[in-house]
């Protein structure tokens, strides 16, 4: 059927809009199985079925019209929003990373010329922005799974092309979760499909570099994922601790501080190894990590995320000390200085942590001791202002009511002699908030209107 205009519904397609508010996937279904619902149709705005599940963040909606056929790329709407954009807009991970999936275009712009990673940074959905950033179409990875030209066999089996693109798009790009993705995958763990996973990620690196669009935050990451790789071949080849050992040493502190120093020059060592010199993105990182002393902010991971996923240094979130992981909320029980994911995490750390432990409590103490201290002078100075100003006001007397306040004078009266109170006119004193009235409402203008501002 083909697709109607804007604004041209059947009854059952009006249905269908309203039945996506209320999130009823089941009478979705129902009604997408009628003949006269188009899984396209157009809203008076442009707006599509997948547009508004999207935009209000039906996950479960979202992926059943995908399943019927909703077009991911459709550009119909008003302003050139697409699914992607609505997405965005929504905060919903999931969502996003579903519309990537189906083929959405990351570099389609609306009216005002901002792509879907725009908007979503526009109106601070960062975790929408770090999803997209680091999105990686699978076809782009099986290209490699296949021979080209006089190669009689592919550089990328067929079976490390599933565990690779895992790695390459999540958006986590701590050294310690990358191990243990390596590590928890069988096939990924052996010394000869790290190299050819390595081989792989250095073509893309060098492809990214060299295209027309010229991609230097993927060209950097995946020269980054080649690093670990080859250091998890290095030490499955020459440690008896194989992968264990690489976790331990990426994770081990200093035992003033705790601060993760091989894990430092690591990172600032894949930097350096960029072999792309004349890189703007390259330069920028150097002189943002070269002139930090080891061990103070910030740190070279923390610069090197910031640059790859997006704006996630104006999040306000906690992060897994030993995986960096977002969303922490678990502290160490004795210095509640450091936080963790998962109680594994913790496990994993303890062998480093116990040494600076007792010194991190000791600091947080203090920090204790000096808060209280400066909270009970703020208190005092409080206290002391307020008895000052009771003093001030039983020295003055009453204050005059605001309004209506009449005061009274002592008159003569010429025909008895007596001395009279004389009341004069009623003075008005308009209160503070009368000289606002008409202008305490502020006028809310429309989400996408604002954007398009």
């Amino acid at each position: 059927m083909a697709r109607a205009s804007k604004g041209e519904l059947h009854n059952e397609e009006y249905e269908l809009l309203e039945v996506i508010g209320t999130g009823n996937v089941q009478k979705a279904g129902l009604l997408l199985g009628s003949k006269n619902v188009r899984v396209n149709c157009l809203d008076e705005h442009g707006m599509t079925p997948l547009m508004h599940a999207a935009y209000k963040g039906k996950a479960s909606l979202c992926r059943l019209l995908l399943q019927h056929g909703a077009d991911v790329n459709c550009n119909e709407h008003e302003h050139g929003y697409t699914a992607l954009m609505f997405a965005g807009l929504s905060g919903n991970k999931e969502i996003t990373w579903m519309i990537l999936e189906a083929g959405a275009d990351t570099d389609a712009i609306n009216s005002v010329g901002r792509t879907a990673a725009q908007m979503a940074a526009f109106v601070g959905q960062h975790d929408c922005v770090t999803v997209i950033n680091n999105f990686f179409p699978r076809e782009r990875l099986d290209y490699y799974t296949k021979p080209q030209g006089l190669d009689k066999d592919p550089k990328l089996p067929i079976k490390l092309a599933g565990p690779l693109h895992k790695i390459i798009t999540t958006t986590n790009l701590h050294p310690v979760k990358i191990v243990v993705l390596v590590q928890e995958n069988p096939l990924l763990a052996e010394v000869e499909s790290l190299r050819k996973c390595c081989r792989v990620l250095d073509l893309i690196c060098e492809k990214c570099m060299k295209q027309r669009d010229m991609n230097e935050v993927l060209a950097m990451k995946m020269h980054y994922l080649s690093c670990i790789f080859q250091k998890c071949s290095n030490f499955l080849k020459e440690r008896e601790d194989k992968l264990d050992g690489l976790l331990k040493s990426l994770l081990k502190g200093r035992d003033t501080d705790g601060f993760p120093v091989y894990q430092e020059k690591f990172i600032r060592e894949c930097i350096r190894k960029f072999p792309y010199c004349e890189a703007t993105l390259l330069q920028q990182l150097v002189r943002s990590i070269s002139p930090v002393e080891i061990g103070s902010d910030p740190s070279a991971f923390s610069v090197f995320t910031q640059a790859i996923t997006g704006q996630v240094g104006f999040v306000d979130a906690e992060f897994c000390t030993t995986c960096g992981e977002k969303g922490a909320d678990k502290r160490c029980s004795l210095c509640k200085m450091v936080i963790y994911c998962d109680q594994k995490c913790q496990k994993a750390h303890w062998f480093t942590h116990k040494k600076a432990c007792k010194t991190l409590q000791d600091v947080r103490e203090k920090q204790e001791i000096e808060a209280a201290k400066v909270k009970k002078n703020q208190e005092k100075q409080q206290k002391k202002a307020e008895i000052e100003a009771a003093e001030v006001n039983s020295e003055v007397g009453p204050s005059s009511p605001q309004t209506g306040c009449t005061e009274e004078l002592v008159s003569i009266d010429p025909s008895t002699g007596r001395a009279e109170p004389k009341k004069t006119a009623e003075v008005s004193v308009p209160s503070p908030e009368s000289a606002y009235e008409g202008d305490s409402s502020i006028t809310s203008t429309n989400t996408l209107k604002e954007l398009e501002e």
